[in-house]
């Protein structure tokens, strides 16, 4: 469990709570920043985050190469409002937490997300929380 999520502000929760999009970085094997649109979702009481992604797409190969607890970075922004994430990650094809993933994306977009061949869950357990005007 981490602090950085079981001690977030009403105000960080809700806005972490919108169905918006945020920026994921992630790095390529050169060490450079690699960033992608995507929707994503956390559990403040685990303190994981969630972002459902193809396994052959890019973000999904930057973690898995990048190793057991590859760094990453999620950024939520409004204007001059954002909360950033950071925190270790993993890539699993596994059938309940993938499940788990899509249950809670659908919860939060009120859509599933696209129900396509390969799709994986990238889990991040957030350890880092930067925020502005929250």
């Amino acid at each position: 469990m981490s602090r950085a999520t079981t001690e977030l502000p009403s105000t960080t929760k809700a806005f972490l709570a919108r169905p918006d999009t945020a920026a994921l970085t992630t790095l390529r094997r050169d060490g450079t920043p690699h960033i992608t649109p995507v929707r994503f979702t956390l559990d403040t009481a685990t303190g994981l985050a969630r972002v459902t992604t193809l396994a052959k797409a890019r973000e999904a190969r930057h973690v898995v190469a990048g190793g057991p607890g590859a760094r990453v970075a999620l950024c939520q922004a409004d204007g001059f409002r954002w909360v950033t994430l950071e925190g270790r990650a993993t890539v699993t094809d596994d059938p309940e937490r993938l499940a788990e993933a899509i249950r809670r994306y659908t919860a939060r977009y009120r859509a599933a997300p696209p129900a396509l061949p390969g799709l994986v869950v990238i889990e991040i357990a957030v350890d880092r929380l930067l925020s502005l005007n929250l």
